[in-house]
């Protein structure tokens, strides 16, 4: 099995060019960056770690990174199936364990954000120990437009999943997101094309309620419905927060700056932005 060339072959236009495109558009990578590869033990951070490999072997930019798996609590059976995958795929990890399920296990209300917030937490702090300027994680393009959904839906706003973000608590370190433009379907393929099986979120909570009775798996569902009228659905969602008019908004806010649209109504300005 060599899943190198795969990528280069077989998946070149739906996974490496893309990731490729990732990385240069937004800037995700460049000389001189130490980055801590974040590997869940899933299909999407297992190969944003081997594309990563490859980008260090192949690619043009002189960069340094550390592969590590963070152990939230997992069994002894889904550890081990984390390392023969990474084995597999020639990536040479870093395990460190932490106690995130446990506390996420006792939460009584939302256990899934405070693992999430738990989980990062520990990889920005790991990333820090290890020199690392930039932490990167598996998301990829359908995450970003269920993300998009999920806070119109959901949360009253309007936002996206960054493609980088700096961090707020911990400086000097962004976060990177290199399968950005990545579809989770390319994913499952390749994972298939080379025969691996992967972990899923394996957490006790999950385990308790099911998948798929989550927020984010009401929105897969609801666009899949809305695929079948509407191919473009996705990536129209995505266009949409790309080509945002601020003045066709009711309001919005800059960090604490707050513009409501009749703060400049009075003057007649027109959508363009020039007088009626």
């Amino acid at each position: 099995m060599n899943t190198e060339k795969s990528i280069f072959d077989n998946f070149n236009k739906t996974i490496w060019s893309k990731f490729h495109k990732a990385i240069r558009e937004y800037k995700l990578i460049e000389d001189g960056d130490r980055i801590a590869v974040c590997i869940s033990g899933g299909k999407d951070s297992m190969l944003m770690a081997k594309c990563i490999q490859m980008l260090q072997k192949h690619g043009t930019y002189d960069f340094s990174a550390e592969y590590i798996v963070m152990n939230p609590g997992y069994t002894e059976k889904n550890l081990d199936k984390i390392l023969a995958n990474a084995q597999a795929l020639g990536l040479d990890v870093k395990v460190f364990d932490t106690k995130i399920f446990e506390s996420a296990d006792k939460a009584e209300k939302h256990p899934c954000f405070l693992c999430a917030r738990l989980r990062r937490g520990f990889l920005y702090k790991k990333a820090q120990e290890l020199n690392c300027n930039k932490i990167a994680l598996g998301h990829h393009f359908d995450d970003v437009i269920e993300t998009i959904l999920m806070g119109m839906l959901y949360g009253s706003q309007i936002q996206t999943m960054m493609p980088k973000l700096h961090s707020e608590n911990y400086k000097g370190v962004q976060l990177i997101r290199p399968l950005y433009l990545i579809r989770e379907n390319d994913v499952i393929e390749w994972a298939k094309f080379n025969q691996l099986e992967f972990i899923r979120c394996a957490c006790r909570v999950t385990e308790k309620i099911g998948e798929g009775s989550s927020k984010r798996a009401e929105i897969k569902n609801l666009l899949a419905q809305l695929r079948k009228t509407n191919p473009a659905v996705d990536m129209n969602i995505f266009r949409s927060v790309e080509n945002v008019n601020l003045q066709t908004l009711i309001s919005y806010h800059l960090g604490n700056d707050y513009h409501h649209f009749l703060d400049i109504y009075d003057e007649g300005l027109s959508i363009k932005g020039t007088k009626n």
